[in-house]
């Protein structure tokens, strides 16, 4: 198998854009990345786009508006990991000699509210077991209960990612929160209070692979994508599925061990890391299953500055989910464009000095995780 690079990205900025269709989005990400590759008709080969909510065609319709299309285009649904699940794929095309270079890219104009997901039948999500508030207010209430988080680790959390996302342009929220004032935000289900919550926005990411460096040379050193297999009865995945065994390993821990052992590196190797934080019980939960800090150690690991930049392994420098907004199909792959600033040191005041190895990692309704390792 041939060694991958990312050689281009782009990005277009998260947030609302009442006057630009989906198209558009993916238009200006889409060029970015090219022009950050030197790439232009005929450059790639293949192309990938992660959408939920885009429907029909959606990566289609953006070749077609730039000329590009002709090309096969597959489009790609994994939830939040929708843009992961795409980047997979495209390492696979380049990595197996399919294509030398490869478009990956994801979009999406979420609607405003809670996010709805046929996945999940209608009495789950009456029942607050769907991907929900309600079910993410549970999750952080069990961390709560089995290790020993506290209502102000969450704030924390989310504290922290604000004031990264200060430093970030193409963050929705740029503004720094203190801890008094998340815990005063009115509270959407106990124990989370609206600022320990994403919000659905919209935006696009596209990224180039190819077969062959540029300069700094960043490889992908693996993309795995994982999904769900029946688990406990509180598991994300999974609700109701009748097991209590707390040994079935969720998505995310089969999806990082894979990954771990693909790249040849573990947890402590990592310079910087990109986690999914639909909430801010998310982001503890998703460092404990990466193997960041010790299973029910995620409380400590806020309390001792874990992730803060000018930590040892600062996590979502970008301002993750909470300060970029999510939207899903773009979501995984602006974590792949942040880490790719990081480790060729182009991302300001947020930089991660000396970065050289960095992982992203998103999950798509409790029922897909990806895991991504680039190396320079």
């Amino acid at each position: 198998m041939r060694p991958v690079y990312i050689t281009g990205v782009g990005l277009h900025p998260f947030g609302r854009f009442p006057d630009l269709g989906l198209t558009a989005l993916g238009v200006e990400a889409v060029r970015a990345a090219l022009r950050d590759a030197g790439l232009g008709r005929g450059g790639f080969q293949a192309a990938f786009c992660g959408t939920v909510y885009g429907g029909v065609a959606a990566g289609h319709k953006v070749l077609t508006a730039l000329g590009l299309s002709g090309v096969p285009i597959v489009n790609v649904e994994a939830g939040c990991a929708s843009g992961g699940a795409a980047l997979a794929l495209g390492a696979g095309a380049v990595a197996s000699g399919g294509a030398d270079a490869v478009l990956v890219f994801g979009l999406e104009k979420m609607p405003r509210g809670m996010i709805r997901s046929s996945f999940f039948e209608s009495w789950r999500e009456e029942a607050g077991l769907a991907a929900t508030p309600a079910y993410f207010a549970l999750r952080a209430q069990r961390l709560m209960l089995d290790g020993d988080v506290t209502l102000e680790d969450l704030a924390r959390v989310s504290v922290k990612n604000h004031r990264h996302g200060v430093a970030n342009p193409h963050a929705m929220y740029r503004r720094a929160v203190s801890l008094e004032e998340v815990l005063a935000s009115p509270v959407v289900c106990e124990p989370l209070r609206l600022l320990m919550l994403c919000a659905p926005n919209e935006g696009a990411a596209a990224v180039v692979l190819s077969a062959r460096p540029a300069a700094p040379a960043i490889r992908v050193a693996a993309a795995v994508l994982r999904s769900h297999v029946a688990g406990s009865v509180l598991g994300e995945h999974t609700p109701l599925s009748g097991l209590t065994d707390e040994r079935v390993p969720t998505p995310t821990e089969m999806a990082a061990r894979a990954a771990y052992d693909d790249a040849g590196v573990g947890p402590r190797d990592l310079d910087v890391v990109e986690v999914q934080d639909t909430d801010s019980g998310r982001e503890i939960l998703s460092v404990e299953e990466l193997g960041l800090c010790p299973p029910g150690g995620g409380g400590r690991w806020v309390r001792d500055g874990g992730g803060e930049l000018g930590s040892r392994q600062p996590v979502n420098a970008s301002g993750g989910l909470l300060a970029r907004g999510e939207p899903l199909g773009a979501s995984a792959l602006a974590q792949i464009v942040e880490l790719t600033w990081q480790l060729r040191g182009a991302a300001g005041s947020r930089q991660v000095p000396h970065a050289r190895t960095a992982l992203a990692h998103t999950v798509g309704r409790g029922a897909n995780a990806c895991a991504v390792i680039l190396a320079r």
